[in-house]
């Protein structure tokens, strides 16, 4: 269902909007993530950082979508019946790059989390989305483009319980990239609600 907007489209680009269904952290874990980037910076000649606020787990890429598939996005999500459940960060890899790697904090085996993202994506393609269809490996993006002198390696585990998982939007705003929550689910409840 992704699609891309062009010049004679009859849909007006302003009534899409780029999404992408995901895990955000509580501040504890945040701040955890960003001693990692602080590592990763010092070794650093040059990258790309992703700023604190916009640390997340993608669970599914959905790309730009109407007001129709937003709500179609909904109802997979809402049709999700997972309890709660904790993971955990414990190491730090990267995706090599012509353009510099991207580094990235991983998630140790996590059964639940694979289940949930599976069925999440089962329920995404009966409405109607076409998603990525490589192997799903869980990790939070921290840095790209980066020239870095260190080593992938295990770190200290940490992490939180998973209460909610969020639909959220993507854009540029005054040169910032934005990530903002429009839907979240409870994994504990049957609904879903937009966050106050």
């Amino acid at each position: 269902m992704r699609r891309t907007v062009g010049r004679d489209d009859p849909v007006a680009p302003s009534s899409y909007a780029r999404l992408f269904i995901a895990v955000n952290f509580r501040e504890p874990t945040r701040r955890a993530l960003t001693a990692l980037q602080a590592e990763l910076r010092q070794s650093a000649a040059r990258g790309s950082f992703t700023p604190p606020q916009n640390l997340h787990l993608t669970l599914a890429f959905l790309g730009e979508c109407d007001e129709v598939q937003t709500e179609a996005a909904k109802e997979a999500m809402m049709e999700l019946d997972h309890g709660s459940f904790s993971i955990e960060i414990d190491c730090l890899g990267r995706f090599r790059r012509d353009d510099g790697d991207i580094w990235w904090a991983g998630v140790g085996e996590n059964a639940h989390l694979l289940r949930l993202q599976g069925d999440l994506t089962d329920k995404l393609k009966a409405q109607g989305f076409t998603l990525e269809s490589r192997v799903y490996t869980p990790h939070i993006t921290l840095a790209r483009r980066v020239a870095a002198n260190l080593q992938e390696k295990t770190v200290s585990p940490f992490g939180e319980t998973v209460t909610n998982i969020y639909l959220m939007k993507s854009e540029h705003i005054g040169g910032r990239l934005i990530y903002t929550p429009v839907w979240e689910k409870g994994l504990a409840q049957s609904g879903g609600s937009a966050p106050s």
